[in-house]
């Protein structure tokens, strides 16, 4: 019996740690949580943002970054799949040091799109090939047109979400799959 060991919650000093059978994995998703652009300022002129991302059980941070409307991050977060089903969602956040942080924001990522490509088991594309166009809707947050595309041997998607229940702010992330030795895979998923 194969397993991982899985930390849930890396917000603080005490992180949680599960044992997670690798016969519920899929895969892993790599999330580069690059940049925020037009967030509303939570203080006089200004937030201090973070983002949270969680996905079923899961819940991981980016840092802090001061003073801006305009953080970059470029951190990458990685999260197990255990069902397609279960949408990525972030929360931004303003940090405070004497209140509660004051929420900016929230979007969500429908992954299914994206895992459609990883699926088809594509191989030698030139780079930059596009494989899938992704177009915004009332369901999904996308601020604009997303591509699924070819990218150093990987089919990577970047994409500009769109906050809800905020006057303006996009959060710009790209996902990449990665497969696990011993783990299910796609092959017998359905979408």
């Amino acid at each position: 019996m194969y397993g991982i060991f899985v930390i849930l919650q890396p917000l603080g000093d005490s992180a949680i740690t599960r044992w997670v059978l690798m016969e519920n994995i899929l895969g892993l998703i790599r999330l580069r949580i690059k940049r925020g652009t037009n967030l509303i300022a939570r203080d006089t002129r200004t937030s201090d943002p973070y983002v949270v991302v969680t996905m079923a059980e899961q819940k991981l941070k980016t840092g802090v970054v001061k003073d801006t409307c305009n953080p970059e991050w470029n951190e990458e977060l990685t999260l197990y799949l255990g069902d397609v089903n279960a949408p990525i969602h972030l929360t931004v956040s303003d940090k405070d040091t004497f209140t509660v942080d004051d929420k900016i924001g929230e979007a969500e990522i429908d992954i299914k799109p994206y895992l459609q490509c990883v699926k088809m088991g594509l191989n030698d594309l030139p780079d930059g090939h596009v494989i899938k166009k992704v177009e915004p809707n009332r369901t999904n947050c996308l601020a604009d047109e997303s591509s699924c595309i070819w990218r150093n041997g990987k089919v990577i998607q970047e994409m500009n979400l769109r906050l809800r229940n905020v006057k303006s702010g996009e959060v710009t992330v790209e996902i990449e799959w990665i497969d696990l030795p011993d783990s299910k895979g796609l092959s017998e998923v359905e979408f």
